[in-house]
This record gives structure tokens, sequence and C-alpha cells, in this order.
């Protein structure tokens, strides 16, 4: 494989002498080099949205969000999966790792070589037209995620590649190609940076608006929250808090009584109705708490 045209695998000759300079110097470029990934991201609001979109139908309708990748691309997939419950209370969110879960802590770089192991384990995932699959690969053309998504197209499943260069092999592969281009890594082919950055940027940009869209936010505040431990359980009574102006005794009061569910309690206080009326609400409005209190400021 020939991947010396690609952009993320040039050298920029302004660092020709990187190793001769400072530390201070070395940490300014750095940081002046990331600025480059936001705006490379707004640049493609319009396929982010199109995908954020078939993402939210698919989910709406009871299907999965997967996302598949190799070494770094496949990491950030995992890492947005793996932070997604207990910020939303939701189990559908899936990543699959080239090399399974243990290679996100021992490198197993060479399985990304592997085309049909992308297909096997898209299949072992029993995915079907019921899912979303997001490829991901700076590169745009690893045989693991070009084989992942080849299969996925194949169930039916709808269908996002998210690389790093233009005009990619997985752009043409899928139905919502996203290309973030950066440019040259401030170490030449080092992908884990910028290109790093910018896939994780619009994973999170994926999920989070797909979780807006679902509900799962009440404004900017994380209603669905899992308070599984003290941190998460305080925040929840602030969200509480936040969003009705009650005192933290009554919010606390009222999380006991739906049980720790933040939207119910939120529910509760704002339409001023009992555990068994908000929970009706809630699940009339399909989990948006905006309607189950009527759109109330």
């Amino acid at each position: 494989m020939d991947l010396s045209d690609l952009v993320t695998e040039q050298r920029r000759p302004d660092l020709h002498d990187l190793d001769r300079r400072g530390t201070a110097d070395l940490v300014a470029v750095m940081a002046d080099d990331q600025l480059t990934v936001a705006q490379a991201a707004a640049a493609q609001a319009g396929p982010i949205a199109a995908a954020v979109e078939a993402i939210v139908d698919v989910l709406r309708e009871g299907g999965r969000l997967v996302y598949v990748g190799a070494g770094t691309a496949g990491r950030l997939g995992l890492l947005d999966a793996v932070e997604c419950p207990p910020t939303f209370d939701t189990d559908r969110i899936v990543g699959v790792l080239a090399g399974g879960d243990g290679a996100s802590m021992i490198s197993a770089e060479a399985v990304e070589d592997d085309a049909g192991r992308g297909a096997h384990d898209i299949g072992a995932l029993d995915v079907s037209a019921t899912d979303a699959v997001v490829g991901i690969a700076a590169s745009g053309r690893t045989p693991y995620t070009l084989g992942a998504v080849d299969e996925a197209h194949r169930r039916g499943a709808v269908t996002v590649g998210v690389s790093c260069n233009a005009d990619t092999e997985l752009s043409r592969r899928v139905d919502h190609p996203i290309e973030i281009v950066v440019g040259p890594e401030f170490i030449a082919g080092s992908t884990r940076l910028k290109a790093g950055s910018a896939q994780k940027l619009v994973l999170n940009t994926l999920s989070t608006l797909a979780m807006v869209r679902l509900g799962k936010t009440y404004g900017d505040l994380m209603v669905d929250v899992r308070a599984t431990n003290a941190k998460l359980r305080d925040r929840a009574l602030r969200i509480v808090v936040a969003a009705t102006a009650a005192e933290p005794a009554a919010a606390e009061r009222a999380l006991a009584t739906a049980a720790g569910s933040v939207k119910t309690a939120i529910v509760m206080l704002l339409a001023e109705v009992s555990v068994a009326e908000a929970t009706r609400r809630l699940a009339e409005q399909h989990g948006f708490v905006r309607a189950a209190v009527g759109d109330r400021p």
C-alpha cells in the first residue's frame, strides 16, 4: 500500500529543525497546530449534520450506533462509546476495535491490514438495516475499516466514514462521507495528533447531537445521567436544581421519590405532579422533558 500521496503522511518544511527547537517554542507550535482542527471540522458541518440525522433515525427505531476502526481511530471510537452510557443512559452505542478490546491497551496494529477481519467483526455483532456503522480511518483506506463498512453496507446498515484526507476510498464506500482535512502532522505521519483530535471531535459531535435530538438533554443539562457514584449523584442533584430553581432539599426529595431519575424529578417539580404522572408524561412524550412539562421556560 502506497500512502505517500496522503496529506496526513506529508512533511512540513517549516518543521525541518523541530528537534533543535526549545521546549516553549515546541509547545506553542503544537498548540497553534491544533487550531486548524475546529476550522476543518466546521467546514464539514453539512455532511456531519446529515450523518447525525441518519443516526438519529436509526436510534429512534431501536437500532445501534457502531463505531469501527483500527489503531488510534478504533480507540477513539471505543472511547466515545464507553463514555456515552453514564452521560446519556444508553447502551446502544458500541465500539469495535481491530484486535478486540485488548488492543486498547496493547497495540495490535497488524490487524488493520485484514479486511476480512473487519467484515467478520461486523458480522459477529449481527449488524443489520436497523443499525448505523461509522468507519473511522485517518488515511481513509485502512483495509480492516473498509472491510467492516462494506459488510455493514451489504447488511443494509446506514454507513458513515470519518477520514482526514480528501476523496478517500472510505468516502466512496459509505452513505455519509465526512472528510476533516487537517493537513500534515507536527510529526510526519503521526495521525494520533491533529487527525486524532479531528476524529474525536467528529465522534463527539455525532453521538452528542444524536442524544440531544433524542431528548437526552433539557437545554444543556444531561438529564439522563446515570448517577452511579458520588460525583454523579451530586451532579444529578445540581441538574435538578438548575432546571427547576428548587431548593436543594426539595430537589433531593424529588430525586428520592423518582428513584434517582433526573428527568422524572424535574417534571414532578416543574409541572407539580406526582411521580406516576411525571412518569406517564415522559413516556407519552418519548422522554422529552420540555414536552412533558408543556414547554415551560
